[in-house]
């Protein structure tokens, strides 16, 4: 059996030799991948961008439209997932024109394990509310007959924490 030659006979595909002029011509209609990631957290939403980063926008073969991969962990894979369309639709916003026509979650980042660890801002803790001084008194007044020390302060804790709620 012969060895099998290359078919091609020295061509490449098309998509190979086009890859670089549709990156430019994205980019000169304003789809720059760097602006989607320094402006993340506008465009999609604080909500989405403190679970979630764009890691790569990759052309498709056809050349029609770009496919954004965003990293998140395992936990929030299923919700972004439900969001995909408009998590799409917002970047798509923001350019002008369909420049996503896909988006893929990925829950590791594209260059590996070790490389690519994900980490993602935490949302501030909020202060605590201060607790007005005629609640605290209140709260006092209530837990004055018990001797037990520790017994009292938890019930002046839970006091204050019942009275402090506000009513609906």
């Amino acid at each position: 059996m012969q060895p099998r030659r290359s078919s091609t006979r020295g061509f490449k595909r098309t998509a190979t030799l086009l890859n670089g002029q549709i990156r430019r011509a994205g980019e000169s209609r304003g789809f720059a991948v760097s602006r989607l990631l320094t402006h993340w957290a506008e465009i999609v939403g604080q909500d989405v961008a403190s679970i979630a980063r764009p890691v790569k926008v990759g052309y498709g073969k056809g050349g029609m439209g770009a496919t954004l991969t965003v990293l998140t962990t395992g936990p929030q894979a299923p919700m972004l997932e439900m969001q995909k369309e408009q998590l799409r639709g917002k970047v798509n916003a923001v350019y002008g024109y369909n420049a996503i026509s896909r988006v893929r979650i990925t829950q590791t980042a594209p260059t590996g394990f070790a490389e690519g660890q994900a980490s993602f801002d935490h949302k501030p803790k909020q202060a605590k509310p201060t607790i007005k001084p005629e609640i605290i008194a209140e709260a006092d007044r209530a837990a004055q007959g018990v001797h037990d020390g520790d017994l009292r302060a938890a019930l002046e804790r839970l006091g204050r924490n019942v009275l402090s709620k506000q009513k609906c």
